[in-house]
């Protein structure tokens, strides 16, 4: 499994349905997705900013994934931030989740961060279970209760 920056000239194709199901998967609709011109727009600035955070999931030379990982401040302090963790239908129950987890954590690090944060929908209960397997806490509701933010911690701050 590789990941590979997203170059939205060879991966449109794929990244504006990756995003639209993992809006399905949240809220049972992609309604709320938006304009995908403006999703677009989005990934190119964050892309530009950094590359290695905006990355496609690739096995056998096929995209089954996608990660989206900022760093920006948050009640005065810089953390990361998840803005999607995303794989294929297919590919979802088989562990490869934990793969995408550590890519970000390894991110996260190389960007010295020691927090991280990520929104969810509270009906989404098996991102809910994966994000509290790997260490994170409900910090609070958003949005009318229409959205969770968890909080992870980087036990070592600086990669080798």
């Amino acid at each position: 499994m590789k990941f590979i920056p997203i170059d939205l000239s060879k991966h449109k194709e794929y990244v504006i349905p990756f995003r639209r199901d993992s809006f399905s998967v949240s809220f049972g609709t992609d309604e709320e997705f938006g304009d995908e011109n403006n999703y677009l727009k989005w990934l190119q600035q964050q892309s530009e900013k950094n590359p290695k955070g905006l990355v496609l999931v690739v096995d056998n030379e096929l995209p089954i994934g996608q990660l989206e990982l900022t760093v920006k401040e948050y009640e005065g302090k810089e953390i990361g931030y998840v803005n999607l963790y995303y794989l294929i239908p297919e590919k979802r129950g088989m562990g490869l989740g934990s793969l995408l987890h550590d890519y970000a954590i390894r991110f996260f690090k190389n960007n010295h961060v020691r927090e991280y944060h990520l929104r969810v929908s509270p009906t989404n209960n098996t991102a809910i279970a994966f994000y509290k397997k790997n260490g994170m806490k409900q910090i609070k509701t958003e949005m009318d209760g229409k959205m969770l933010r968890m909080s992870g911690y980087i036990k070592n701050k600086l990669i080798t």
